[in-house]
């Protein structure tokens, strides 16, 4: 039986929205393994003079648990 888990992260990208979902999920890969998906629950920007200068998204991202008794 699979149990996963769930974390809420943010992610920035001076590029563009999508760009900063990979940050988050590239970032995250270095410390969970077994990530099985990403759900982008919230998108927000920075603006100065009128310019969009940083892009913000929430991100829940799902990891399975391992197994003790599988090691």
């Amino acid at each position: 039986m699979a149990i996963v888990k769930v974390v809420e992260l943010l992610g920035t990208s001076d590029k563009s929205w999508e760009d900063a979902v990979r940050q988050v999920v590239a970032e995250a890969n270095k410390t969970l393994r077994h990530i099985r998906g990403v759900d982008v629950i919230n998108q927000t920007a920075h603006v100065e003079d009128g310019k969009i200068t940083e892009f913000r998204t929430t991100c829940r991202i799902a990891f399975a648990l391992e197994n003790e008794s599988a090691r």
